[in-house]
């Protein structure tokens, strides 16, 4: 039954490579399973619960996305929009991470209503492709920011602003040597290096003190429970945004890059892995793009309601479609899995910091890889990238280095008389973007 409901004579593929695909998936992204909850504690949200609702809304967002599109893409909250979430709205502007979750929601829904319509293909449109990349590269170079900072490898300075830690200590020398073990084993091509390295490094946690001769990781009560309790975070939305004036003031324009951000993300990763399975056709259009988008549509909306940020497609399902995978059972696999991992809680939350901070690093690589894409030859496409992948990590703030590429690239195509080089929803965007910066009504 599941052979032909998942064609996989059609697809060229079997039962068994299926399966196995699917564990190499789970393998790539396992490390969300202590990532997310790491970087979303930041807010205030109950950590044990985070990994309970991390591993629900990853399995059935790729359930949804298997059963919809029979595609071989995995599902869970993403990387760099979490960091949006915590560091920008929730530290940044102030926004209690009940509210940040009423506009992920929100998010959710005009995301799905721009779907089903059509516009969401037209709003991606609109952006030119060296910024579409700017903005990713902008968001590696923000995690791996993220990454070195928590695990004490770069500290504030009053004179320099930032300067590194101290590499003598424990926490920061087992850091550096995670991010060694990582990349040594990401580049031997051994499947799940990040988690392996995430293990390798709490292992050696065990061992390692820090300046007040505490461990840096300590054992686990037991290595299987029931899953924690997801209450403290599950339906704990508000909407107190939208009741007065000023609340919708700031929320607008963070609602728009959650928008913009989820939409780059996943039609790159759409595009970058059905690339790889040979979905594309020749004139680049994918079929099915409809149901895939809708699918992550309603993914983002579980992801709120359950109560962790925007759930995206993982580009780490490049891993299983190298390893065979061409269909829905693939991610289905990996769904299963990620319901499993939930009996390993104890596991999850023994990682400490300094464990999942290499992971932080490595994945920004990753996101950063596709610089080349972007055509420095010619300055109005060049400036604007630049300027974006810049001003993302040193602002801290997604939101802001998209909205400086973007009134960067409109400026520089009205003034040098090529102002078709952005279309009128370009324009319209990178006009809310300054009207916002420079607080000019409604601003």
């Amino acid at each position: 039954m599941l052979s032909r409901f998942f064609k996989l004579h059609e697809n060229g593929t079997t039962f068994g490579r299926e399966i196995q695909a699917g564990v190499t998936t789970f393998a790539a992204m396992a490390y969300i399973l202590a990532v997310n909850p790491a970087i979303l504690a930041n807010t205030g949200m109950d950590r044990a619960a985070l990994v309970t609702v991390t591993a629900i809304t990853a399995a059935v967002a790729t359930a949804i996305m298997a059963l919809l599109t029979n595609y071989p893409i995995a599902l869970a909250p993403g990387m760099g929009i979490n960091a949006f979430f915590t560091f920008t709205i929730c530290l940044g502007s102030g926004v209690p991470w009940s509210e940040a979750l009423g506009m992920v929601l929100v998010n959710g829904v005009i995301f799905l209503l721009l779907s089903v319509t059509g516009v969401r293909e037209r709003i991606i449109a609109a952006i030119p492709h060296g910024l579409k990349v700017a903005v990713t590269c902008g968001i590696g170079f923000f995690i791996a920011f993220i990454g070195l900072k928590n695990g004490g490898v770069i500290v504030p300075n009053p004179a320099t602003y930032v300067s590194h830690g101290n590499f003598a200590s424990g926490p920061v020398a087992l850091c550096l040597a995670g991010i060694l073990l990582t990349a040594i084993l990401i580049a031997r091509r051994v499947p799940g290096a990040i988690v392996l390295s995430i293990a390798a490094v709490t292992l050696a946690g065990l061992f390692v003190t820090d300046g007040t001769g505490k461990h840096v990781a300590s054992m686990p009560a037991a290595l299987l429970s029931l899953p924690a309790s997801p209450e403290p975070v599950f339906f704990k939305l508000t909407f107190q945004f939208l009741t007065t004036g000023a609340a919708l003031k700031l929320a607008l324009p963070l609602i728009l890059t959650l928008l913009l951000v989820d939409m780059f993300d996943n039609i790159g990763t759409l595009i970058g892995v059905t690339k790889r399975a040979g979905f594309l056709r020749p004139d680049g259009t994918l079929p099915r793009a409809g149901r895939a988008l809708v699918a992550d549509s309603i993914a983002t909306i579980l992801s709120a309601l359950c109560g962790t940020s925007t759930v995206v497609s993982y580009i780490e399902s490049a891993s299983g479609v190298e390893a065979g995978g061409r269909t829905g059972l693939t991610t289905l696999t990996t769904a299963a899995l990620m319901l499993l991992a939930l009996f390993f809680t104890p596991l999850i939350l023994a990682v400490p910091a300094v464990a999942t901070a290499p992971a932080l690093v490595i994945v920004g690589v990753f996101m950063m890889q596709s610089v080349t894409e972007i055509d420095m030859t010619d300055f109005r496409t060049a400036m604007p990238a630049v300027l974006t992948i810049i001003a993302i990590p040193l602002t801290s703030s997604i939101a802001e280095g998209i909205g400086l590429g973007l009134i960067g690239a409109a400026l520089l195509a009205v003034a040098t008389g090529e102002p078709r080089r952005l279309t009128a929803t370009g324009y319209f965007v990178a006009g809310i973007f300054f009207l916002s910066f420079f607080k000019l009504p409604p601003f």
